[in-house]
């Protein structure tokens, strides 16, 4: 989140934003969390439910409604924030009437709960709670209204991001196994030297090499401006399955070891799961590249 999470503040935010909110994140002195995913919508972010309504005198906006599978929430002391101004049904288009909000997170305002999880244990995961929370105006990012336009900025960079992560899980999960096999001698001779444990090593090697190359291709063209999502999408799917496939042929070719917790690779399996699922999951990928790479209709 500290990562990528503030793109739309400086992409949208105001010179006094900019000053106000990024020197504190960068030296470290804040850490920010990120609530769009809401209970009851899940990847349907057009239809959030949280509402914010703006006071009399204009000074601040009283927030209620609720979000879940908010990361890092038990220590931030920042929140960016997606939430409706403008209800569902008096917008012309589903892309309007969101609004985006960088605040403190206040936990008298707020209730967090954190979610048990599989894995991912040095990321803590909430559900957040919240009935007349007030924000002040000043802590709006843009202008009311133009929330999901300023969010999809910054969800890109999630998406590459969590690509980067699945391709190192994949091949911390490869380093172990070749160590492990070029060591472990069965029936006089080491298991690595069988080609029935060499080529699944080999091509998820292969593979999670493509995987890389293409997030450095992402990344740039990210750099560069490019903002529409195919390749953050494309990205994001090929490396989180393809980290996911790295880490259950080490963990097979290890045999009982590979499921044996003091060698980790039963850890990478379970933390590949996260880069299939979130931020989006790999058949919503799929969706987007069908659509707006080779033109088929919109199918959900």
């Amino acid at each position: 989140m500290n990562i990528f999470g503030l793109a739309p503040v400086v992409k949208y935010g105001t010179p006094e934003q900019k000053a106000r909110f990024l020197p504190p994140l960068i030296s470290g002195r804040e850490r920010s969390c990120f609530a769009v995913t809401e209970p009851n919508t899940g990847l349907d972010t057009l239809r959030l439910q949280s509402m914010a309504t703006r006071s009399a005198d204009g000074k601040h906006y009283s927030l209620s409604g609720s979000k879940m599978w908010t990361s890092a929430a038990q220590r931030a002391e920042k929140i960016l924030i997606l939430v409706r101004t403008t209800q569902l049904e008096k917008v012309k288009s589903k892309t309007q009437g969101l609004t985006l909000f960088y605040t403190d997170l206040d936990r008298k305002q707020v209730d967090v709960t954190e979610i048990p999880k599989m894995g991912r244990g040095a990321v803590d995961t909430n559900s957040l709670y919240f009935d007349g929370w007030k924000v002040p105006v000043e802590d709006r990012i843009g202008d009311e209204g133009d929330g999901f336009k300023q969010i999809m900025h910054g969800m890109n960079a999630e998406r590459i991001l969590l690509a980067g992560e699945a391709v190192g899980l994949g091949f911390a999960a490869i380093r172990k196994a070749a160590l492990y096999a070029a060591e472990r001698v069965v029936f006089g001779r080491p298991i690595g030297q069988n080609q029935g444990i060499q080529h699944p090593l080999a091509d998820a090697w292969i593979r999670l090499e493509a995987a890389r190359l293409m997030v450095y291709q992402a990344a740039r063209m990210y750099d560069d401006g490019y903002n529409t999502g195919e390749y953050a999408n494309s990205v994001k799917y090929l490396a989180g399955e393809t980290a996911f496939k790295a880490c259950e042929v080490s963990m097979k070719a290890m045999g009982g070891l590979g499921y044996a917790k003091d060698m980790h690779v039963e850890r990478y399996l379970r933390e590949s799961f996260i880069p299939r699922l979130a931020p989006i999951s790999g058949e919503m990928c799929l969706n987007y590249v069908a659509e707006k790479v080779l033109g088929l209709p919109k199918s959900y």
